[in-house]
């Protein structure tokens, strides 16, 4: 007679029904099950948390179109499991929750020697007409050729630093910017750099009728299509070479926000102001200004669209995207793009948080499996990281190479910075005086992943995250975990339409 163990039958019943992955955590008297499903060929990955085993089972049921199995144990075993049974049920994913109970007996439980000067006057400062009167006699004078010279490039003028850094943070606090660019950017020749700037800030950009073509129309961030309400809900608006003239209604209401701030950036100083004063105005080359935005972008804390825009620019295109969090998941919806079907997984229906390493750890598991070549990177807010942290270990054990990146700001939604926690700690118990939605700043995620023999990378600047970011994608040998510090008062901009793009500035 050939005799199975109920253990040897449940694992053969399973596998019969093309259930091949199975996650739990083992105990008395559920280790036989995970045995015998290994025996049977079930995959099975043990987990630190039962939720997150549970998570990541139904992950698998989404990511495969059959059941996950999660092994429990009876009690707190299986209260633990509830939440990712919940969510399971709210996203419609199938599940199989296999607990061990007690024994059936223990059920209770921009003249001659005149013209260059004229030239130099025609293109020195803002480009005009300049009027050279020639007498009679000089129209067949003679001049030894070498007397006669050319005038020097137009020299290039920036903008007063400090006017610059006050830019950044007008821009830093509008909630609906807009950059309009005029044909003096177009002069000017500074489409390299505008586009740079316009790509790395995610800044909307409308074209005036002569700006046109700096940027090209089909840019993903010009909003020309929906110019007149672009106008009437930008906050803060960002003039490159272009004046507030009738083409522009003179900049002011109806047509624009009465409350609207404006920078100006321009050649002439005569142009400054003229029928809106400006909030911040920046006299200079178009270009040079907009490069010493740049630099400048480059000392101001990440923020969440920044960081997102430059991950976007380096997943590939088939990678499976896991991500949790507030700020994090929201924004991470809208830039951070899926190519095929079933490549991201985030909170779902039920908002749960906590799911992402579990959610992570199934995709890593599966695509492991059938050797199909593709990253799995799971994108999380600091505060959604720290509902299932510790699974980074079951990553390191089972040497998925998972890239997880911590967006960290060290809170919920918001945070502060170390030197504002070091002064709420001197004014008394931090219980009574920090904010609910404060976490720990500048927290170490990195040094948890390194802990276990991952890869633990601490990420401050742009060319930090782009660095980190390839190399961790280069490596398939074991998982890595980017923490990427961005600054604490870092939110999710105002999205009054879809038409106008927040910035990252």
């Amino acid at each position: 007679m050939d005799e199975v163990t109920g253990a040897q039958l449940i694992a053969e019943s399973l596998k019969a029904q093309k259930v091949d992955y199975m996650f739990g955590i083992v105990g008395v008297p559920i280790i036989e099950v995970a045995m015998a499903a290994q025996a049977a060929g079930i995959r099975y990955v043990g987990m630190r948390n039962e939720q997150a085993a549970c998570y990541a089972a139904s992950a698998v049921g989404y990511i495969t179109g059959r059941p996950g199995a999660c092994l429990v144990v009876s009690g707190p075993g299986l209260i633990h499991a509830l939440g990712g049974m919940a969510n399971a049920n709210m996203n419609c994913w199938p599940v199989v929750v296999i607990g061990g109970s007690s024994d059936r007996n223990q059920e209770t439980a921009g003249a001659f020697q005149e013209f260059p000067q004229a030239v130099r006057t025609s293109i020195y400062g803002r480009p005009g007409a300049c009027y050279v009167d020639i007498a009679g006699d000089m129209v067949n004078a003679k001049v030894e050729r070498s007397k006669v010279s050319c005038c020097p490039p137009p020299p290039v003028s920036l903008a007063d630093q400090g006017s610059v850094t006050e830019a950044i943070s007008v821009l830093k606090a509008a909630k609906t910017p807009l950059v309009i660019i005029g044909k003096g950017a177009a002069y000017g020749r500074a489409e390299t750099v505008l586009r740079e700037l316009i790509e790395m800030s995610g800044l909307p950009f409308l074209p005036t009728p002569m700006g046109k073509g700096v940027l090209p129309d089909d840019h993903a961030n010009c909003v020309a299509a929906a110019r007149s309400r672009a106008l009437l809900q930008a906050d803060v608006i960002l003039l490159f070479g272009a004046r507030l003239n009738w083409m522009l209604h003179f900049g002011l209401s109806p047509r624009f926000n009465p409350n609207v701030k404006i920078i100006q950036v321009d050649l002439c100083a005569e142009e400054m102001g003229n029928n809106v004063r400006p909030a911040v105005a920046l006299l200079g080359d178009i270009s040079a200004v907009a490069t010493q935005a740049l630099a400048l972008q480059s000392t101001v804390p990440l923020n969440y669209y920044t960081v997102f825009h430059h991950i976007s620019q380096l997943l590939p295109h088939d990678c499976i995207i896991v991500s949790e969090g507030a700020n994090t998941m929201d924004i991470g919806r809208t830039m951070l793009n899926n190519y095929l079907p079933r490549h991201r997984l985030d909170a779902g229906t039920f908002g749960t948080m906590g799911v992402g390493l579990g959610f992570a750890i199934a995709a890593a598991a599966v695509e492991a499996s059938q050797n199909t070549g593709r990253r799995v990177v799971c994108v999380e807010g600091d505060s959604a990281f720290g509902f299932s942290g510790m699974e980074v270990e079951t990553m390191c054990r089972y040497s998925l190479p998972v890239v997880v990146i911590v967006v960290n700001n060290n809170g919920i939604y918001s945070g502060v910075d170390s030197e504002t926690w070091k002064a709420m700690k001197q004014m008394g118990e931090l219980t009574s005086v920090a904010p609910p939605v404060s976490l720990l700043p500048d927290a170490r995620y990195d040094e948890v992943m390194k802990a276990f023999g991952g890869r633990g990378l601490l990420v401050r600047t742009v060319e930090e995250l782009r660095s980190a970011l390839q190399l961790s994608l280069s490596d398939w040998e074991r998982p890595s975990l980017i923490n990427v510090l961005i600054d604490p008062s870092s939110d999710r901009k105002q999205q009054v339409t879809t038409t106008v793009r927040s910035t990252c500035l």
